[in-house]
């Protein structure tokens, strides 16, 4: 049969690149693999990162690097481009392309590199560099043709990562800022005069809430995993006059209070924080603290990750023997662990949300309560803090309110039930190994699971999803970024969580 042995061949293709690529072992892997199996039995935190780690490390917590701005894949024997992120060097260049395969890589001057087989850390490596230089890349088109394309590096910004804003308003109801923030994202290196940074982000977006008089917004922290410990402390201060906003103790027992010293207040309408089981570290803090204070309503399906330790990176660099030895990475060590203004460390027990409802993952077994050696809960002492004054609303009327809506909610009935299925499939530990009844199985499943799962093209939008743009990037008027807005719009729109979460914050203003 041809379309079997056309089958067969592509497998065989795409397995052999993978093998080669797997054969391929980074000098530091064995090392790596051997230091964090030692470091995880004390700290699921404390782990060694081989300088290529470290690097996309930066990357991840500023939402920036310099290079060619493209995103790339495996795929087969060479590396290909997926996506070309609009305001990049490739995208104003215009001639790099989504579908390009690459063959090889050149520094300007010098012998291109066949990159067949290498694997993608590698090719990544050589492309990135520094803003200015110029890499060349040959390229075979979806038309067969070869190309050499001449590229200027340049700072690429992760548009997607950043701090997002827009009014929502569900029909009768008034209209709620929104704030989407991923991560707590900055310049962990100290070198980039033009980072970004979130809680300046988040600042400029709360400034535009406050002169349009918007009287209530969400700042949705779901999966946002943390980031910059400063950036949480300065964004509590954006809400409240001033005061402790977290606790941080020493190995030696030492306890040091981060506060916000700003008698400013940024935004003084009424706030809701969405969270999720996913929402851990400097979440947690911005959670814990807006609670504490009486300054924010929680609200989420349940307690947060759990995870109350601090990490700094340490540079093992120091260790060569000379400058010109090859560098060895860094290790980043748990150092402290923070607590809450009321004393109660987050570690394990995360931050219980005021208001909850089910979700899909409920009876996964998350958050670091659940990690091998993950460190025990404790507790320091209480310190002194002044509760909002201006708080209007009664956690008990919003709570009972939020249950009357969800227990007649199509979404929320349905997402029980599609909770209890998982749980059901989760605790069955048998299944049928003659062929036909395994398949009959799986359909069965998938017809229940189906049932159960809304079909997004047949939502209606629950609320009407207004932008606020708040820079002047160049690819802000791209098609591409264009198009991402629209996409993220239509998501937000269809969001039942974040409607029940309109409908808590218009209670609150009422």
């Amino acid at each position: 049969d041809e379309r079997l042995a056309k089958a067969i061949e592509e497998l065989k293709t795409s397995y052999s690149a993978r093998f080669i690529r797997l054969a391929d072992v980074d000098p530091l892997t064995p090392a790596a693999n051997f230091v964090n199996s030692l470091a995880s039995s004390f700290d699921p935190h404390t782990v060694y990162m081989p300088p290529t780690e470290k690097e996309n490390f930066d990357i991840s917590m500023s939402n920036s690097l310099e290079g060619i701005g493209a995103v790339l894949v495996e795929q087969e024997h060479f590396i290909g481009v997926s996506e070309i992120v609009p305001g990049g060097a490739s995208w104003r260049q215009g001639e790099l392309a989504a579908g390009d395969l690459i063959l090889s890589v050149a520094q300007e001057g010098e012998e291109p590199v066949d990159i067949g087989d290498m694997k993608i850390n590698k090719v990544v490596k050589m492309i990135r560099g520094k803003k200015g230089t110029t890499v060349l890349l040959t390229v075979e088109k979806d038309d067969g043709s070869v190309k050499t394309i001449s590229i200027v590096r340049d700072r690429v910004e992760i548009e997607g990562a950043f701090a997002k804003g827009a009014i929502l308003q569900r029909s009768g109801g008034k209209p709620v800022g929104y704030i989407e923030l991923l991560s707590f994202y900055g310049d962990t290196t100290g070198q980039d005069a033009k980072a970004r940074f979130s809680a300046d982000d988040v600042r400029k977006l709360l400034a535009i809430f406050a002169k349009r008089k918007v009287g209530g917004i969400i700042l949705d922290l779901r999966s946002n995993g943390g980031g910059l410990l400063e950036d949480a402390r300065r964004m509590t201060g954006y809400f409240i006059k001033e005061g402790p906003v977290v606790q941080t103790r020493l190995p030696d027992g030492t306890i040091e209070v981060l506060e916000d010293d700003d008698p400013s207040v940024v935004y003084d309408g009424q706030v809701v924080v969405l969270i999720d089981r996913f929402s851990a570290s400097a979440s947690e803090i911005v959670a814990a603290a807006l609670q504490d204070y009486g300054r924010a309503v929680i609200v989420g399906p349940g307690p947060t990750h759990g995870k109350g330790t601090v990490q700094a990176l340490l540079s093992l660099d120091q260790l060569n023997e000379s400058p010109k030895d090859p560098p060895i990475g860094f290790l980043k060590l748990t150092v402290q662990m923070f607590y809450r203004i009321n004393g109660s460390s987050t570690q394990r027990k995360g931050v219980t949300p005021d208001i909850g409802f089910t979700d899909t993952f409920k009876y996964l077994k998350t958050g670091e309560r659940n990690l091998d050696n993950a460190l025990p809960w404790s507790q320091v002492d209480k310190l002194s803090y002044q509760l909002w004054s201006h708080k209007s609303w009664n956690t008990a009327d919003l709570l009972a309110k939020s249950t009357a809506r969800q227990a007649k909610s199509d979404f929320f009935i349905s997402l029980e039930k599609r909770a209890e299925l998982l749980k059901a499939r989760d605790e069955q530990t048998q299944v049928p190994l003659e062929r036909k009844s395994y398949d009959a199985l799986i359909a069965k499943e998938l017809a229940e699971m189906k049932a159960l799962t809304p079909d997004d093209d047949k939502i209606k939008d629950f609320f009407t999803v207004s932008p606020v743009p708040y820079t002047s990037a160049a690819e802000d008027n791209s098609k591409e970024a264009k198009e991402k807005t629209k996409r993220w719009q239509e998501g937000l729109a269809k969001d039942a969580v974040l409607d029940e979460t309109i409908q808590i914050v218009n209670d609150m203003m009422n």
